[in-house]
């Protein structure tokens, strides 16, 4: 897999330079998390994509269900399967900072280690099954999820934050997106 960004030509949506839609969408950003991450000002250059993150990320957070801790065990499956270094960072940093997930958890996350909660170890693997199968887990993984105490509903929500962050993930390839000042702490090679 190339690390070479493949655009080009398109350049980060300056906040106070954009108008109409864009500007529309960047003012909800901002509204939502403080500041514009580069990640968005990117997305932006194709209006539908950052507005259909944002909606969809929402979404996830509010109906999931999940934990704040397993709904970043998840999103940090699909960005770390995906090979997305911004959003490991970006779900790392939101996870030591903001949603609770165990330091030993998240430590093994990023060190590619076996995790040390049986519950979240079970959250992590059908996830990275989910992406890597193309949305076809092995019975064997959903199994172990449901045993883990997990719903078939789950199951649905997964498949809506591996669309989001296939959205973020493979914008960020693209442009070959700079890890933000306030996640760079999280950075991973």
């Amino acid at each position: 897999m190339s690390a070479t960004p493949y655009i080009q030509q398109l350049q980060p949506v300056v906040h106070s330079d954009a108008q109409g839609v864009q500007k529309e969408i960047l003012d909800t950003a901002l509204k939502q998390v403080g500041f514009i991450p580069n990640m968005y000002a990117n997305m932006v250059n194709a209006p539908a994509v950052l507005s259909t993150y944002l909606h969809g990320y929402g979404l996830f957070r509010k109906e999931s269900g999940l934990t704040s801790a397993e709904q970043e065990v998840v999103f940090l499956a699909v960005s770390r399967t995906n090979g997305c270094k911004y959003c490991t960072a970006a779900h790392s940093m939101i996870a030591d900072k903001m949603s609770g997930v165990p330091a030993p958890v998240l430590q093994a996350i990023r060190a590619h280690q076996p995790i040390p909660d049986a519950k979240l170890a079970a959250l992590f693997d059908v996830t990275t099954e989910m992406v890597k199968s193309l949305g076809q887990p092995s019975p064997a993984a959903v199994k172990a999820f449901l045993d883990a105490g997990y719903q078939e509903r789950d199951l649905l929500y997964i498949v809506l934050a591996v669309s989001v962050k296939v959205l973020s993930n493979y914008s960020n390839h693209a442009f070959g997106t700079t890890v933000d000042e306030r996640f760079a702490a999280y950075k991973v090679d």
